[in-house]
């Protein structure tokens, strides 16, 4: 009852978060920007970030896996990869202060998207839901989503929900043209009615949200 449906196939993402020194922001920025072909010759990277509003000196990034045995075979591939151990991991590490991993699947109702345009913003949005899963809180949640989408303000990129980490934490990564056009709309959205109206009935199953603003760095395919 943890995660509950999920999609129908073993494609999952680990969503990976580095507190970095802060002091060292702009060189560890630098690094990946200058050696992150090292890491993506091995496996997908769907987005990397940096935090600009919701959290400081932290950067995310999002890698997508054909199923456990390919990420373990990855692993293997990275570690003894002379390259990418010595030209980043062994410089960058003295600049993290910690390290956070979690692995989560699509739901069932969503799939990737992308952006319809390069240059906007990111919003991260965390909920921590009820023991039960997408079981008990899906439905709900889902209604919460579609009403925002229908707005037209924003851009849904993926709804995710964990499978290790925290569980029953759903991640939801939205895409809007700037930090003022996502203001203006959910200023707009709170007094639409049909929103409000979903948004009564999905926090009825709400404990937490954290939010945060991003923005992809130069080697992110979603920019």
């Amino acid at each position: 009852l943890a995660t509950g449906p999920r999609q129908n196939n073993s494609i999952f993402y680990e969503m990976r978060t580095y507190d970095i020194k802060p002091s060292k922001m702009k060189e560890f920025v630098e690094m990946v920007n200058k050696y992150f072909h090292l890491r993506t010759a091995h496996s997908e990277v769907v987005g990397f970030w940096s935090a600009e509003l919701g959290a400081m000196n932290k950067v995310v990034h999002l890698w997508k896996y054909d199923n456990f045995a390919h990420r373990t075979a990855v692993r293997h591939a990275l570690a003894n990869d002379k390259d990418w151990q010595e030209k980043f991991i062994a410089p960058a590490l003295p600049l993290i202060e910690k390290q956070h991993n979690e692995v989560a699947y699509l739901v069932p109702w969503c799939q990737l998207g992308k952006p319809p345009k390069e240059g906007g913003v990111y919003e991260w949005v965390t909920f921590q839901m009820k023991p039960g899963g997408p079981a008990l809180w899906g439905e709900a949640f889902q209604a919460a989503i579609n009403a925002h989408i229908n707005t037209g303000y924003t851009k849904l990129i993926g709804v995710f929900h964990t499978e290790y980490g925290l569980l029953n934490t759903v991640h939801v990564i939205w895409w809007n043209e700037s930090p003022d056009h996502r203001a203006a709309g959910r200023h707009s959205a709170h007094e639409d009615a049909r929103v409000v109206a979903a948004v009564r009935d999905s926090v009825r199953f709400l404990q937490s949200q954290q939010n945060m603003l991003l923005i992809p760095l130069q080697c992110s395919p979603l920019k």
